[in-house]
This record gives structure tokens, C-alpha cells and sequence, in this order.
């Protein structure tokens, strides 16, 4: 007669009872550091498709939010601040991971709160605040609040909305215990700090607290900036395909914008498009002119990917190219390979700076009428985020590069036809290896469009 086995419960394990240092792997939901990037260098950066599937793993949200949240707390910490009061779009959808469309880019009508010792408050517009109520849940419940200033100034300042929103924040900064601390804001309407201070709370810079944040990006943000980069890439199969005598540079931009958008793009922010004599100097824009043959025509590809930026140059030639405007290329080509070359976790930034040409080289009196042309750029939720490498700056304030960052690395040269001028940027992920492109359309020569 077999004897009977002792029934034996199943253990519950909650996260919040293990030792993190020990890693038990049946609780995961415990066992990591929400700041830590979780980088798989050993792996191929991944681009996977946009759906959500349950037999791979491609981007994971709630950690992404957990690690951006973290950053924020930790570089807060080694702040002089007791909290951090943001208005900029990215920055708050950095802290609070809500974000309600690129109407309220230049709207300052929504604002984030985070203390030292809290969660993530955010103020939005109108009914938006009960949405993240039921669709934000790692935001709690009390911390989605409607919000109203003013719409910069359309309801007129003398109703109050100011002075109630700054009560609203220093009866937060008190109960959470960092009402004698300072504050920190990145950007603000006057009459909104003026309100502030009123009420006796010491403001300072934030912005640099943010910028130190959001400056290593983790696994998922680094997927994103790739998923970006491969529309990009597909674009540029387009624009391709497209530059033949008698299209404008707006329908160009036109076709681009729409192909993004289909792709999956949540804002195409700008796509330049400049071509013939409006090459040099750069003037940043698109316009109706029509293409030419033997144009060089250059486009910059400026878009988001569940928020994470592309900033993406090629240049092309339309039939045919000149001697000049190859001569140009490969010195553009030349600057930006001896930079790239250059990125590696340690490296200082000026010596970076160094690679590219001197504004002199390429017609300028000055480095600042020159910025922008050949430098570095952080990518991110922002445009331009660290590390910002170019002659103006570096050479005066180094720092050193670190694995994690993602920027894109500019160079411009004009060439000596006196109208065309060479345009090329390349997106890179620094591994601790050094710098891994992700804009992959080929560029390495000039690219004949539609040649004859």
C-alpha cells in the first residue's frame, strides 16, 4: 500500500522580503536595480517590429519608466535640491512617462513635480488628468491633478492661477519634508517663479540635474533610438528613389513626413530639405524650389519613436556629380570618420572636438557662426541632449564620454563650386568597445540619385 505524501503549500515569495544582493531567481520582480541600464553589450544592438508579441522580449515599459524615474531620483540626490519642478515636455515625460501629443510642446500648461522623498506629481490639462488615472497606473491615484496657468497669458494673470498652483506646490514640499530646501525648475513663465518665491521657496537651475539624468540611456531606451534610426533608413530608401529632375523639396518633405507617420512615428518634429544653391551656406529649412540636374541636395530626417528622437543627415547628388561636390563629400566623409574613431568610454570631450575643422576651414569667421555644422549631440526623449561636443564649447569644459550614451555626430564642408556643399550625420550607440552606428543608409561615398 503506497504511503501517503504530506501536502506541502506552494511559498509565496514578495519581492519586498528578499535580500537584493542575493538574486534569488524566483522572485524577479525584486531582484533588479531600477537604475541600472541592463546593457547586453555581448548581443547586436536590436531594431525588432513594433507589436507586442509574448515569444521575445523587445521593449519593456514599465522598466524603461522605472529606470528613468530612478535616474531622476539618483542625480537629485547629489543635487543641493529637495525637488525638481519640471515644464518641459521631456522632462516630464521623463519623470512621469505621460505625455499628451506634440500640442503641448509650447504650451507650458503641464507641469511634474518630484521630491527627494515622493513620487512623480503631474499637473495636465483637463479631463487628461483623470486619463492617467486609469491608464497611468504606476502614477498614484492623488498625483494626477488638472492644471491650469493660463495658456501663457490667455487667461490674464491677475485671476490667480499662478498663486494657486505655487500654494499647491509648497503645501506638497512641506508635507513631503523639503519645503527649506531649494527647487529646481528647467523652464517657466515669469509670472509662475515670481509666484513661487512669494511664498518663500528658494529657486534654482534644474535643467542641469535633468540633463545628468537622461544622459546614459538603458537597454530599452537604446532599442527605441535604433527602432527610429531603421525608419529612418527606410526614408532614405525613399528619398532615394525620388530625387529626379522636377520634384520640389516640399514634396519631398511631404513624402517623408507621411511615410513616418505610417511607419509608426509619433512626431515628425522638422524634415530639411535643401538643394542646388541654397547648399551653402546651410539654411536649415526646405522650401518649394525645384530640383535640378547635377543638384547636390542634402536632408535632414528630425522625428520620434515613442518619443525617442532621430537626427539623421545624408546628401545625395541628382544624375550625375561633379568633382567638387565628391572633393566635398570626402572631406565631410574624412572629419566625421576621424571622429567616430575618436569615441571610447574615457575620452574627453575636447579631444573629440579637436577632429572636427576649424570654423575657418569651411568659410567662418567664428566657432559660434559655425556651430552646428561639424560637432556632436546627445539623442534621447530630447534633440540635443549630452554629450554636446563641438569647438565652441568643449575645449573650454571636457568631460569625459561614458558606454551608454547615444548621440549623433554632424559634419558639413562646402564645396568649391561656391553653391554645393556636403552634408552627412551618422547616429551612434557608445559600447564599451566604441561607437556602434545605427543610421545605416550607406554613406561612406557620395550617393548618385536616379544616375545617368
Amino acid at each position: 500500500m503506497a504511503s501517503k505524501r504530506k501536502r506541502v503549500e506552494p511559498k509565496i515569495v514578495k519581492g519586498a522580503a528578499i535580500d537584493r544582493n542575493k538574486r534569488v531567481s524566483s522572485a524577479p520582480d525584486g531582484l533588479y536595480d531600477p537604475a541600472n541600464p541592463g546593457h547586453r553589450w555581448e548581443r547586436p544592438l536590436q531594431a525588432p517590429g513594433r507589436m507586442q508579441v509574448d515569444f521575445e522580449e523587445r521593449v519593456d515599459f514599465r522598466r524603461l519608466h522605472e529606470y528613468r524615474l530612478a535616474r531622476t531620483k539618483n542625480a537629485l540626490a547629489k543635487s543641493k535640491l529637495g525637488a525638481i519642478l519640471v515644464f518641459d515636455q521631456i522632462n516630464m515625460r521623463y519623470i512621469s512617462s505621460t505625455v499628451i501629443g506634440e500640442w503641448a510642446r509650447d504650451k507650458l500648461t503641464r507641469w511634474c513635480l518630484l521630491t527627494g522623498n515622493g513620487e512623480p506629481y503631474v499637473w495636465d490639462f483637463g479631463s487628461a488628468a483623470r486619463h492617467h488615472k486609469l491608464y497611468a497606473p504606476w502614477l498614484p491615484k492623488n498625483h494626477a491633478l488638472a492644471g491650469n496657468v493660463g495658456l501663457r497669458g490667455a487667461i490674464n494673470p491677475r485671476v490667480g492661477l499662478f498663486e494657486e498652483a505655487a500654494q499647491e506646490i509648497k503645501d506638497i514640499l512641506v508635507a513631503e519634508g523639503v519645503a527649506d530646501m531649494p527647487l529646481g525648475i528647467d523652464v517657466v513663465e515669469p509670472p509662475f517663479l515670481f509666484a513661487l518665491q512669494k511664498l518663500g521657496i528658494k529657486v534654482m537651475d534644474g535643467q542641469q540635474v535633468m540633463l545628468e539624468a537622461r544622459e546614459i540611456k538603458n537597454y530599452d531606451e537604446i532599442t527605441l533610438l535604433n527602432m527610429a534610426a531603421a525608419m529612418g533608413d527606410g526614408v532614405y530608401q525613399d528619398i532615394f528613389e525620388a530625387l529626379k529632375p522636377g520634384v520640389r523639396e516640399n514634396e519631398i518633405v511631404a513624402m517623408a513626413t507621411k511615410r513616418f507617420y505610417e511607419m509608426g512615428s509619433d512626431c515628425v518634429e522638422a524634415v530639411n530639405a535643401i538643394a542646388g544653391e541654397r547648399c551653402s551656406p546651410h539654411p536649415h529649412n526646405f522650401t518649394d524650389r525645384l530640383i535640378r540636374p547635377g543638384d547636390q541636395a542634402y536632408f535632414d530626417l528630425i522625428q520620434s519613436y515613442m518619443g525617442y528622437k532621430t537626427c539623421y543627415y545624408r546628401t545625395f547628388t541628382v544624375g550625375s556629380a561633379t568633382k567638387a561636390q565628391h572633393d566635398a563629400y570626402k572631406k565631410a566623409r574624412h572629419w566625421m570618420d576621424s571622429a567616430i574613431a575618436m569615441l571610447r568610454p574615457g575620452v574627453s570631450t575636447d579631444q573629440v572636438a579637436r577632429m572636427f575643422p576649424k570654423s575657418t576651414e569651411i568659410g567662418f569667421e567664428t566657432e559660434m557662426s559655425a556651430f552646428g555644422l561639424n560637432f556632436c549631440h546627445g539623442l534621447g526623449l530630447g534633440l540635443h541632449e549630452r554629450p554636446l561636443i563641438s569647438r565652441l564649447n568643449s575645449l573650454k569644459d571636457p568631460y569625459e564620454l561614458k558606454a551608454g550614451m547615444v548621440f549623433a555626430v554632424e559634419t558639413f564642408c562646402p564645396a568649391k563650386d561656391g553653391v554645393s556643399a556636403a552634408r552627412i550625420e551618422e547616429e551612434v550607440v557608445l559600447t564599451p568597445q566604441g561607437a556602434k552606428i545605427i543610421t545605416l543608409f550607406p554613406a561612406q561615398e557620395l550617393p548618385i540619385a536616379n544616375k545617368y
